[in-house]
């Protein structure tokens, strides 16, 4: 009660950090003449005046009002869009690594060029982040404009680019991309062989657009780059035959779980069925020796049992494509994990493409945790506030609208049954739709999306269904879905960054209506016509209320609800949002009110009766998201602290590669790692305060022969010395190692050849060692929550299991490279660094599976060498990329086109993999 007597007097926190920002917001308002005054050339001279003063050592907020009005200035002059002050404060919350919540139709793209530009100015580079491909391309050309009349450089980051058009855009002053692309370029750089291949420099400050998005949405699942493994699709063949044969009372379901388990009597078939095909070792099911089979039972058990065709995934072309849980779109190339999706494709009986071993991989959370300085731009953060601070440090600051909000948020609609909603929700768009008022409809599958489509058409009611079956036409039925008595279907928030305008979208219109008209008076005049014709829709639209937002179901998450309704109400215009609610809703059956409250529902509705919302159930259906939010929340948060341990190795690796790719010469490096292999033959053989009667002698000699390549005469050193000291032992077998490798190196007579040779073998054996360390912590990950049953923390577990896999793994690069060299045949020809394998990249939810990556690198690599082998020896340096040449003959492109380009016969492999193949 204090509380809100205070917050009626002072305002919140959030109104009064807001107004504090004001004076500087005066400040830029009071530069605009002086802005207004200058010529083009001056106003683009700007930048190299703001460079120079930061050379001077004046700070970016020094400078920020003079900047931020320039920018304003430039935008009016190249986009003929002009900063409202609202706008200037979103982008000084941006600026200080703040979240700025804006409503949907503010600007938050123009917002960005205000700390885009300020903070480019130090040219250390500046990420800005979209969540798609297509928002990445048309902001990079829309808003550099108005960077590069201000003498800046702009790049954008998007799949196919060859690895020299990518360095060069992140050379630039400000880059744009989408996250994946981002994080999957952090992760290859950490694969490459030397510095000068590497693509990223070192980050400095970000910007994330639709931040809850990229920060949340997509947080709990990590990228992913991994290689192809053997052929197993027999098995899951075999697996999901026995699957299908079970009934329901042989398993049990955890929706709110997302978890499927077999139970005793679903165990007994299985185990039988096993048997019987030959699969089962022994009798029991859960034998050591079938974890792999218990495996693939389990994903085949999700894959029949709760994964639905249409809703989790659709079938194009032969393949199962991923449909996104947050937007309904077609997540084309994105494959779930550990099997999952090779048990879809077993279900659905198309082929099964073969599984993939992680090679590199890094969270959201950790890849943006390392730029020193991130903020981010949504319409609805606010929600999320804890967790954007607990895990980024970001504060969420809600920016008030340029004009006050006009639209309605009516009360929920309650139904009985899912049937007598979707009839009453058909009668509620055919009544605004006739009245000339448009209707967004949102979704939260495809299934119901045609469902309801079904009731539209019977109500003999036009409309259009956007999901992932009509992906390619989103931009244009979404720019149109303000026009008078549209109707249109949404699967979610798919259309994510094009507005709706009442009336209808000018541009698209034109694109749509005079793409073949050529330019002169004609083209001007029917250009006119059009516009007139939409300012006279408007009207009639804003006659009628405006849009009329309706949900068929609350979603898990509050902050979904509140994407869709900010599609209404636009830049002050009025508006109307509703949910429409049933006791059959995923939300209230999982997560809902009890069953005395269904039942009572149940008896006191009749068939087809509404009821509207009252406060208690209000209360109890955004309890219920809160509980999944909470959930959600804890599931991400418990990634983070997994990955968390990952991190801090992956640190120490990739900085140990950084150090060796920069290092003239890694000789230090490789005899530190000879000693420290020595060091451990003769501790384990010879351990110190013993007496030579107890040493190991045998094991001496066969593991100074089998690693260091070296004769060890310790028995005649026993019997020769008297009391000879493990410390004298081990300063005789270094030296033999020592005289090894120096009779190697005498084989070399370039020493630049040399270092090369130890620099690459130090590499690849990091590297395949890296690799296999992720596979151990990968199937640790998924055993450890076991240890809960022994009264033990899993995550404490999993700290000190990791650990001590961490420094096995540091031995055995130890013990490797000392191999190797010791080894070593070597011809003349100095060896060229080894080529980036193939690889796949993924981004997939290690509780759930599911995959959101649309970044296939390579979609045909089954084949090319088995999971696991030993790093084989360097071979060809791939060669710049350049333009594919022009011409028909083979024989011309040899030099010409990149190894990793596609070929240029139109095959869709790599060239490498067609005409570029050796010989």
């Amino acid at each position: 009660m204090l509380g809100g007597l205070a917050k009626s007097l002072f305002g919140s926190s959030n109104d009064r950090y807001v107004k504090s920002l004001r004076p500087i917001v005066q400040k830029i308002n009071d530069l605009e003449p002086q802005m207004q005054a200058m010529s083009d050339e001056e106003l683009s001279q700007q930048t190299v005046r703001f460079r120079e003063r930061l050379g001077r050592k004046e700070t970016l907020d020094d400078i920020l009002p003079e900047a931020f009005a320039t920018v304003r200035e430039a935008s009016v002059r190249v986009l003929g869009m002009r900063h409202f002050d609202v706008q200037m404060i979103g982008g000084i919350v941006l600026h200080r690594g703040e979240i700025a919540e804006m409503r949907t139709g503010e600007g938050k793209t123009l917002v960005a060029t205000l700390a885009v530009y300020l903070n480019a100015l130090d040219e250390s580079g500046v990420h800005v982040i979209t969540v798609n491909d297509y928002l990445a391309a048309r902001d990079a050309e829309w808003m550099g404009q108005v960077y590069r009349f201000l003498g800046m450089t702009v790049g954008v980051i998007v799949p196919d680019l060859t690895d020299q058009q990518r360095r060069d855009a992140y050379n630039s002053d400000i880059t744009y991309g989408t996250n994946n692309e981002f994080g999957f370029d952090y992760l290859r750089d950490n694969m490459k062989m030397e510095r000068e291949s590497m693509v990223q420099r070192p980050f400095s400050f970000a910007i994330l657009d639709e931040v809850d998005s990229i920060l949340i949405d997509e947080a709990r699942t990590p990228l992913i780059i991994s290689g192809p493994t053997d052929d197993r699709s027999e098995l899951y063949i075999s697996v999901n035959a026995i699957v299908k044969e079970l009934g329901d009372d042989d398993y049990e379901m955890d929706e709110k779980q997302k978890s499927i388990i077999l139970t005793e009597d679903g165990t007994e078939k299985v185990e039988r069925a096993l048997e019987a095909a030959g699969l089962l070792e022994g009798s029991n099911l859960y034998d050591f020796e079938n974890t792999q089979v218990v495996h693939h039972v389990n994903q085949a058990l999700r894959a029949n049992k709760m994964f639905k065709r249409d809703v989790d995934y659709l079938i194009k072309e032969g393949k199962i494509v991923i449909i996104d849980e947050f937007t309904g779109r077609m997540m084309e190339g994105r494959r779930w994990s550990d099997g999952l999706h090779q048990a879809v494709e077993a279900k659905e009986g198309v082929k099964i493409e073969p599984e993939n071993q992680t090679l590199a991989s890094i969270t959201f959370q950790n890849y943006f945790r390392m730029y020193p300085k991130l903020s981010g731009m949504t319409g609805t953060a606010a929600t999320e506030a804890a967790e954007f601070f607990d895990i980024y440090k970001m504060n969420v600051v809600t920016i008030p609208t340029n004009v006050p909000i006009q639209r309605i948020d009516d009360d929920d609609i309650f139904y009985k049954s899912l049937e007598d909603k979707f009839l009453g929700i058909a009668r509620t768009i055919k009544e605004h739709a006739e009245k000339g008022q448009p209707v967004l409809v949102g979704t939260v599958s495809i299934e119901k999306s045609e469902l309801l489509s079904e009731f539209l058409k019977k109500e003999k009611v036009p409309h259009k269904v956007l999901n992932a079956r009509y992906h390619e036409m989103e931009a244009h039925i979404v720019a149109q879905a303000g026009r008078a008595g549209a109707v249109t279907i949404a699967t979610n928030m798919a259309g994510r960054g094009t507005d709706i305008q009442l009336g209808g979208n000018l541009d698209f219109r034109i694109n749509d209506e005079l793409s073949d008209m050529a330019e002169g008076p004609e083209r001007d005049a029917a250009i006119e016509r059009i516009k007139q014709g939409i300012e006279a829709e408007k009207q009639r639209v804003l006659d009628a209320g405006g849009l009329f937002v309706l949900g068929t179901e609350r979603h898990e998450s509050r902050r979904i609800d509140n994407q869709l309704r900010g599609r209404s109400g636009r830049q002050g215009d009025p508006g109307l949002s509703r949910f429409y609610l049933s006791l059959d809703d995923d939300l209230l059956r999982i997560f809902g009110p009890d069953t005395m409250f269904a039942k009572m529902m149940r008896s006191n509705l009749a068939d087809g009766e509404a009821m509207p919302s009252s406060r208690w159930l209000t209360k109890a259906i955004e309890t219920a998201q809160k509980k999944v939010e909470a959930r959600n929340y804890d599931i991400r948060k418990q990634v983070v602290e997994y990955d968390d341990v990952m991190n801090d190795q992956r640190k120490v690796i990739y900085e140990q590669r950084s150090d060796i790719m920069d290092a003239d010469t890694v000789e230090d490096v490789v005899e530190d790692m000879r000693f420290e292999t020595v060091n451990t033959i003769v501790a384990e053989t010879c351990p110190p305060g013993t007496y030579p009667e107890q040493w190991d002698t045998q094991g001496l000699k066969e593991r100074a022969q089998e690693i260091l390549n070296i004769e060890v005469p310790i028995d005649s050193w026993i019997e020769d010395e008297d009391g000879i000291d493990p410390e004298v032992v081990e300063e005789r077998v270094r030296e033999a190692a020592d005289a090894v490798v120096a009779r190697k190196r005498g084989e070399i007579e370039d020493e630049k050849t040399w270092r090369q040779i130890e620099k690459s073998i130090l590499l690849q054996n990091l590297d395949h060692h890296w690799k296999e360390h992720l596979a151990m912590l990968d199937a640790l990950r998924s055993i450890i929550h076991l240890r809960a049953y022994a009264q033990k923390t899993p995550i404490n577990e999993y700290k000190q299991e990791a650990f001590a896999l961490f420094e096995r793994m540091l031995a055995s690069i130890r013990e490797d490279v000392t191999k190797v060299l010791a080894f070593a045949e070597f011809n003349m020809a100095p060896p060229p660094l080894p080529e980036v394998p193939d690889f796949i990249t993924s981004h997939f939810d290690p509780l759930t599976g599911e995959d959101d990556t649309n970044d296939v690198d390579a979609a045909g690599v089954a084949g090319s060498g088995p999971a696991g082998a030993s790093p084989q020896p360097p071979f060809q340096t791939p060669q710049p990329a350049r333009n594919t040449p022009a011409g028909d003959d083979p024989e011309a492109w040899k030099g010409q086109v990149s190894r990793n380009a596609p070929c240029p016969c139109g095959s869709g492999r790599k060239y490498k993999h067609c005409h570029g193949a050796l010989q």
